[in-house]
């Protein structure tokens, strides 16, 4: 199995802290059941930390409660995936609240991070865990992001960082950032998805009622507005697009469907969904190349006929832009991933 740590330290974000343990530990292989969670189990979780009591926390740095791990922090430098929670410390303040572990703990997180990282594993942070990451120096020249209220603060303290505000989360090789709350939900999909594919991913998205996919280039902060008193849910239109995607639609078409014009339909999309229609839409044609390349022998060229990109060239160049990989390649990881015979985090590109 993949093996995933979840570093807790004294006052670790508690939301951050659950969500990995639980998303990752729902992913079996695909049974007969969508969402029944048949099959063998792919992760292995563990919550690596000091054996005394630590204190878990909530929004703003209020106290919730005490655990103790049950492994100990030095197992996580065997782990193939070391994920990093919200975790005030020192000379770390970002606006989530004051430090707690000490220092002497904070210098043993760095090197348990270092040495996993060094001996091939992905490293995941998660809110204010970007700020920990930091402090290793791995993420000197690479993209990274965090929570929105911490941006300003995170591009202070690290400008050899290259912040990228705004999304969701960002992945750069092995390394992995993400905003925090929900989103660390997003992620671990994110990572589910390119460890073992798509129907594995969808499968642990339904058992959770979650949303399959959100695009990590979604905006963080997206405002929703009051609806006008004759609705304005874009559902209906959406809806639409899912049932049509093979079809050639332009913004136009979809404009007249939703009974507005392209630049209210270009607003309101970015209003509640964070992209543009066509945007969203593309996402969704991946999403679909991807299962297909997962559960059928399809061919490429039958692949982008169905989903609608009409050539296989169009297919290629978008999937490798998306998931920087070839369509072929990815059929080829997923199924050794399956097999048991590949490790979706051994790969620093």
């Amino acid at each position: 199995m993949h093996r995933v740590a979840v570093i807790a330290v004294d006052g670790v974000a508690g939301f951050d802290l659950i969500v990995p343990g639980q998303v990752f530990g729902t992913a079996h292989s695909v049974g007969k059941a969508p969402g029944a969670l048949l099959g063998a189990p792919l992760y292995e979780v563990k919550v690596c930390g000091r054996p005394s009591e630590l204190m878990v926390t909530g929004v703003g740095g209020a106290d919730l409660f005490r655990l103790s791990a049950l492994y100990d922090l030095a197992e996580a430098v065997d782990a193939d995936t070391v994920v990093l929670p919200g975790m005030p410390m020192p000379g770390v303040e970002p606006a989530a609240g004051p430090a707690v572990a000490t220092t002497a703990e904070l210098a043993e997180v760095l090197r348990v991070v270092s040495a996993a990282y060094e001996r091939g594993a992905r490293v995941v942070a998660i809110c204010s865990g970007a700020f920990v990451l930091a402090r290793t120096g791995l993420l000197d020249g690479r993209r990274a992001t965090c929570h929105w209220t911490d941006l300003a603060a995170f591009a202070t303290n690290f400008p050899a960082v290259h912040v990228v505000p705004d999304v969701l989360y960002v992945q750069d090789g092995r390394l992995v950032t993400a905003a925090g709350a929900a989103t660390g939900t997003d992620v671990c999909l994110h990572l589910i998805r390119q460890d073992f594919g798509s129907a594995v991913a969808d499968d642990v998205a339904r058992h959770f009622v979650a949303t399959p996919q959100r695009d990590a280039a979604q905006a963080q902060l997206v405002v929703h507005k009051a609806p006008h008193p004759g609705g304005d849910s874009l559902e209906p239109t959406m809806r639409w697009m899912r049932e049509h995607l093979g079809e050639p639609l332009t913004l136009a078409d979809v404009a007249t469907h939703a009974g507005v014009s392209p630049r209210t339909l270009n607003r309101r999309f970015r209003e509640q969904a964070g992209t543009t229609p066509m945007q969203w839409r593309l996402r969704l044609r991946i999403h679909h190349a991807q299962e297909l390349l997962e559960t059928t022998t399809l061919s490429v060229d039958q692949i982008a006929r169905h989903c609608g990109f009409g050539t296989a060239i169009a297919l290629r160049q978008h999937f490798a832009r998306l998931v920087h990989q070839s369509p072929l390649a990815y059929r080829r990881s997923v199924r050794a991933n399956k097999n048991g015979s590949g490790n979706g985090s051994r790969s620093d590109g």
